[in-house]
């Protein structure tokens, strides 16, 4: 008579070795491609709040309403198609006499305004607010003047909306 010996072998066959690795493998492929998607969604989000869009449109809104906050409700010229608005002011908070002018416009892609003397008229500065300007409108509601401002850079684009309300 003829005795086999069973023998027990330790280890894994490799099926179960293709199937420990499938199921390693795929959550450990998941978790990379969240991270990636994640660094991928901040650097767009950082690109979109620091690009000179962004910033640009910022910096109107708040140059637009300080001046316009300032200036005197009793004149403001507003071109018919509004693409400029002109606003005067008072030099020093205590004067009763309106001396300045402040002149919103848009030139070669850049908002601008221009700061000036009303007796003589006369140019004191011309500055640019922001770039990349890509249409703008002036309007006048009330007793307030409205910007509405595009911003565009061949990469990001903005809109901007700006009301603000005459009080001298």
């Amino acid at each position: 008579m003829i005795k086999s010996k069973l023998t027990v072998q330790n280890g894994f066959s490799s099926i179960e070795l293709v199937v420990t690795i499938a199921i390693t493998v795929i959550p450990i492929l998941v978790v990379g491609f969240i991270l990636v998607d994640s660094n991928r969604g901040w650097h767009d989000m950082y690109d979109r709040i620091h690009s000179d869009v962004a910033e640009g449109s910022y910096v109107a809104a708040k140059k637009f309403d300080a001046l316009v906050r300032r200036a005197s409700k009793d004149t403001v010229l507003l071109d018919g198609d509004g693409k400029w608005v002109e606003v005067y002011y008072r030099q020093d908070g205590d004067s009763t006499v309106v001396d300045r002018y402040a002149f919103f416009y848009v030139a070669g892609g850049n908002l601008m305004v221009e700061y000036g003397q009303l007796y003589p008229r006369a140019t004191l500065t011309t500055q640019i607010v922001c770039k990349n300007v890509s249409d703008c409108v002036f309007k006048q509601v009330g007793q307030s003047i409205q910007m509405v401002l595009k911003l565009d850079d061949g990469t990001h684009a903005n809109s901007v909306v700006s009301s603000a309300v005459m009080h001298n």
